[in-house]
This record gives structure tokens, C-alpha cells and sequence, in this order.
């Protein structure tokens, strides 16, 4: 038999006082305590209870036995701690409520309080226990809910489905718990979420798809975490989020940066860009981007210009300042803001990089001449930047774009220098040296040709009957090409009589005069004087086609038209 103790309060009311007195009875059953345990699954059917109660000592009026009894096993099935950390909300007792702000805050609370208001705006469910934010934290669907605050409660897991009935959250605050993983598509259904705050956790896994979806989120906190990747599908074109212009990843362990990507992101977006105090290893390129953005005056190098170290190579590791790395530690060359350089006939296009997005811009030429629509070599395009061209001298100068925004206005000074050549005026160059190489290269094979590749066939005069020494004499001539281009069919060659068709032999020669005794004719030095007579008297007797053959070759020497080989 086991004993069940039944405490109970009797009433009355005695000249218009209402008394109360407690009271006590016991229940003697034979039901075994695991029969109606919770976790028990044998259940009790209501005509068993009066025969299992008969051998009571309790009696209590107007009451009924049977009623009693299932209330006590109604309140024994229910779960451990829901009577507490699931109540059904109160203002002033479970949370303060003003107007569709409800604040549970230090409430100490394990869960999430039931039935809430359907116009509930802002949900302040910091500093608890909540450890997990399961699919069922509300049942129905809580459309005006913007503002989701559950930080400092030791959140250490999230269901996928958690956001389903929740999804017009334009902020939500998960810092300060205990995430250890962001699963994939975990934030899908927030497609209207703008600030997510995930600092200080215990975040080392991210998959590439738990961002996916948020279309419209601007701020994403994910500092003070245990980071070893840097998010790059984020920022990086064609795959990041659209809106996002605050990416923070510092203090976390973070090794490498994707130099060359982040270099090339648009001004708005590395001025949100925050990665110090990550154990990056120390390099002229990591010095050189930051230098840059320092130079731009970007809110990610100035306002944080001190915690944004490196790791020095070698065993020690030691940190320092990226921005020194010029001075001692790696001597890396100082980076300074280089002018446009152009060239004439070019179209030049000048961007007005802003550090704020959706800017309203405007450009001033050299000279303080404001752009307008009728200006032809001038226009503004649609994303704000300048097209100048095609460039001339007189548009070399300083050029100013004027940003405003709504809370920040800047402004912008690009120089543009343009060179007095046209851009393929060094190719141009290069061809002409060429063409005068190849050139002279062909003349220096031609001198070497003429030199010594030129035949002499010197046995031939013999047989023409000239005398050597009229050959070397005054005149020292050089033979070009004594090779006939036919026989020799006179009588002397062999071949049928001298007649109409008979042509002599094909004979040119070179002489080079010697300059003594040269005769002054029309302002040119003659070499036609005893020369020419000593040769006709030698020549004297001969056959008429052999004198005609010298005659052709003394004229060719004598007269003023070049000679023809």
C-alpha cells in the first residue's frame, strides 16, 4: 500500500468573516508510485480509481475522490521546470511591457515565456538561461516583431526552424553565448533582417551557406570568436551580400587575407571592413593595402590604426604595428597617392571611390568649370564617374568630385597628367628602330658581298688582248662582272662570221680614277684626258667591235649617268 498525503484548506463564514482552517487527510491506494511517474506509459482508466481508493481514512465534502486523484496525476505527467520557465506571460510580473515593447531581462528565466502578445515589436530576452532557441518558442506567428534580443543567456544551440514564425526580424542579437557551429541556411527565412550580432561566442565553423538569404542585412558582427577563415563570399563580387557595408572579423584566428581580392572592393565597403588584432603574418603587401586605406581616410585603418598588428617572421613571432613595417622592420616602400597618367587621343574614365554608397556627385574640371550636359568632352556616367576625352594637352590638371550623402559629405581630388604622345606612339617607336636595324643589317651583308663574293675572272683579258699595264695604270680598276652573258661568235671565237646578229661580248667595268692629272670639267673632276688618248693608240688596229666594246666601257667611266652593271 502507499501512503498519498492530501492537504486542503476548509472554509466558513461566521457575522460576515470568512475563516479558513487547513486540514489533512491521507490516501491509502495500491497504485505503485511508477504507475503514474511521468515517464510511466501504463495509464489509469477513471473506474479503477474508487477500487484502488477503497481502503482510504480521508473524506472530504462536496469533494470527490475521483476528481482529486486525476488531478494528481495531471499535475505528476507534467515536465519538470515548465510550470517555471515557460509561464504564460504577465506584465508586470514575468516582464514589463510598454505599449509593444515586452523586456523579460534578468528574469532569470530558462525559457522562453508562452503566449506572447501578437503586436509584441521588441522581445528583450537578455541575461537568462535560455540555452536553446528551439523550433516551438512560439507557436504562432508574430508578424510585427522586429527587434530579437538574446544575449547573455548561454545560448548554445539553434534550431533550424527557429526563425519560421519570426521572419519580418529586422535585428537580432545573438552576442555573448555559446555558439560553437552557424549550420547551413540557418539564417534563410530572415530575408528582412538588417543587424546581426554573433560577437563573442565560440563561432569556429561558419558554413558558406548560413548567410544565405540575407538579402538585406547591412551589419554583421562576428568579432571576439574563433574564426580561422575569412568570409570572403561575403564581400567578394557577384556573391556577396548586396547591402552589407559592415563586416567586422577582428580578434579572432584569422592566418591569411585575401590581399588581392580586398584591394579591388569599391571604397564603401572597405570602410566597414574590420580584421585587426588577427595573427596575420607580417608583409609588404598586407603594409601596402593598409597604408592605402589609411591614406583614404577609411574608418577600418584610422579608427582602429593601433590594434592592427602582425607577426614578424621567425620562432619569437613578434607583433607589431603593420604601419611601421617601412621604418625598421621590413623596410617596405612608403605608398603615396599616384596621379592618373594619359595620353593623347584617349578616353580616360575617373572614379569618385566614396566611403559612403548611394551618394549624389558632382565634378568640377581644371579651371573651376563646372561638368554640364553640353560639354563634349566631358560627361558624368551613371555610377557617378567622369569620361574625359578624347584627352589633349589642356586637360591635364586637378579634377574634383563633391559627394553628398546624408550623413557624410566628402570630396574627392583626382589628378590627371597626359603625356605629349599618343598611347601607341612607343610601339610606333619600336618599329622604327627595328626597321632601322634590319636596315643596316642588309647594308653591312651588301658591302660584305661586294667585297668578297664578287667574281674576278682576270684570266679573261688575256684572250680580249688587252695589255695588263693598260689596266693598271693611272686608272686602278675594280671589275664588277666581267662574265659574258653569250659566246663570242666573231671569227676569233669559233663561230660562223661577224653578222647581223652576231653580239659582242658583255663586258662592264668600274674604274676608280687616280686624282692626279684629273681635268676639271662643269664643276666635276674628269678622268677622261691622257688617259683616254694613251688608250686609243694602244687600241689602234684592233677590230672595230673590240673598240666599240672599250669605247663602251671608257664611256660608261666618263660619262655623268650612274653605271650600269
Amino acid at each position: 500500500m502507499n501512503n498519498i498525503t492530501i492537504l486542503y484548506f476548509s472554509t466558513w463564514s461566521f457575522g460576515g468573516v470568512y475563516h479558513m482552517q487547513p486540514k489533512c487527510c491521507i490516501l491509502k491506494t495500491k497504485i505503485p508510485y511508477q504507475k503514474i511517474h511521468p515517464t510511466s506509459s501504463t495509464m489509469l482508466a477513471p473506474d479503477m480509481v474508487d477500487g484502488l481508493l477503497s481502503g482510504s481514512h480521508c473524506a472530504i465534502a462536496g469533494v470527490s475522490i475521483k476528481g482529486l486523484f486525476a488531478l494528481l496525476v495531471l499535475t505528476l505527467l507534467l515536465p519538470p521546470g515548465a510550470m517555471t520557465s515557460s509561464k504564460p506571460i504577465t506584465c508586470h510580473k514575468t516582464c514589463l511591457c510598454a505599449s509593444n515593447i515586452v523586456s523579460c531581462s534578468k528574469m532569470n528565466l530558462t525559457g522562453i515565456p508562452m503566449a506572447l502578445p501578437r503586436y509584441t515589436a521588441v522581445l528583450d530576452l537578455s541575461f537568462n538561461q535560455i540555452s536553446k532557441l528551439k523550433a516551438e518558442w512560439t507557436p504562432v506567428k508574430l508578424s510585427k516583431l522586429h527587434s530579437l534580443l538574446l544575449s547573455h543567456n548561454g545560448l548554445t544551440f539553434l534550431s533550424s526552424e527557429a526563425f519560421l514564425y519570426v521572419t519580418w526580424l529586422r535585428y537580432l542579437d545573438l552576442s555573448s553565448n555559446g555558439l560553437k557551429i552557424l549550420e547551413e541556411f540557418i539564417f534563410e527565412p530572415l530575408e528582412h533582417l538588417e543587424v546581426l550580432l554573433l560577437y563573442n561566442n565560440h563561432i569556429s565553423q561558419i558554413d558558406r551557406t548560413a548567410f544565405s538569404g540575407l538579402n538585406s542585412l547591412q551589419k554583421l558582427y562576428l568579432s571576439q570568436n574563433q574564426v580561422k577563415r575569412f568570409p570572403l563570399e561575403l564581400v567578394k563580387e557577384r556573391n556577396r551580400l548586396e547591402k552589407l557595408t559592415l563586416l567586422d572579423v577582428s580578434t579572432n584566428r584569422v592566418k591569411l587575407l585575401p590581399i588581392q581580392e580586398l584591394q579591388v572592393l569599391p571604397a564603401w565597403i572597405k570602410n566597414g571592413l574590420y580584421f585587426h588584432n588577427n595573427p596575420l603574418p607580417c608583409s609588404c603587401e598586407l603594409y601596402s593595402m593598409l597604408a592605402r586605406w589609411h591614406l583614404q581616410e577609411l574608418s577600418s585603418a584610422t579608427d582602429f590604426r593601433d590594434d592592427h598588428t602582425c607577426l614578424l617572421p621567425g620562432t619569437q613571432k613578434e607583433k607589431v604595428l603593420t604601419l611601421e613595417l617601412n621604418k625598421v622592420h621590413l623596410n617596405c616602400s612608403a605608398v603615396t597617392i599616384i596621379a592618373e597618367e594619359a595620353y593623347l587621343e584617349q578616353v580616360l574614365n575617373l572614379g569618385c571611390d566614396t566611403r559612403q554608397r548611394d551618394v549624389l556627385k558632382s565634378w568640377v574640371l581644371p579651371g573651376n568649370v563646372q561638368v554640364t550636359s553640353g560639354n563634349q568632352s566631358a560627361r558624368v556616367l551613371s555610377d557617378g564617374s567622369l569620361q574625359i576625352g578624347p584627352l589633349t594637352l589642356e586637360d591635364s590638371g586637378v579634377y574634383t568630385c563633391y559627394a553628398v550623402g546624408d550623413s557624410l559629405n566628402e570630396t574627392l581630388y583626382v589628378t590627371v597628367e597626359v603625356h605629349n604622345t599618343t598611347q601607341a606612339g612607343g610601339h610606333e617607336g619600336m618599329k622604327t628602330a627595328y626597321t632601322t636595324l634590319v636596315g643596316c643589317l642588309a647594308s653591312a651583308v651588301m658591302v660584305l658581298i661586294y667585297l668578297y663574293l664578287t667574281p674576278c675572272r682576270c684570266f679573261c683579258c688575256s684572250s680580249q688582248g688587252l695589255d695588263k699595264r693598260a689596266l693598271g695604270g693611272s686608272l686602278h680598276s675594280s671589275t664588277v662582272s666581267v662574265s659574258p652573258t653569250h659566246e663570242d661568235t666573231g671569227p676569233e671565237g669559233g663561230g660562223g662570221g661577224g653578222g647581223a646578229f652576231d653580239k659582242p661580248p658583255f663586258n662592264r667595268h668600274v674604274a676608280f680614277p687616280d686624282p692626279k692629272g684629273l681635268i676639271e670639267q662643269n664643276g666635276r673632276l674628269s678622268p677622261c684626258g691622257e688617259e683616254e688618248e694613251e688608250w686609243q693608240e694602244e687600241d689602234r688596229g684592233k677590230q672595230g667591235q673590240r673598240r666599240k666594246s672599250d669605247v663602251e666601257s671608257l664611256s660608261s667611266v666618263c660619262s655623268d649617268t650612274p653605271i650600269v652593271v
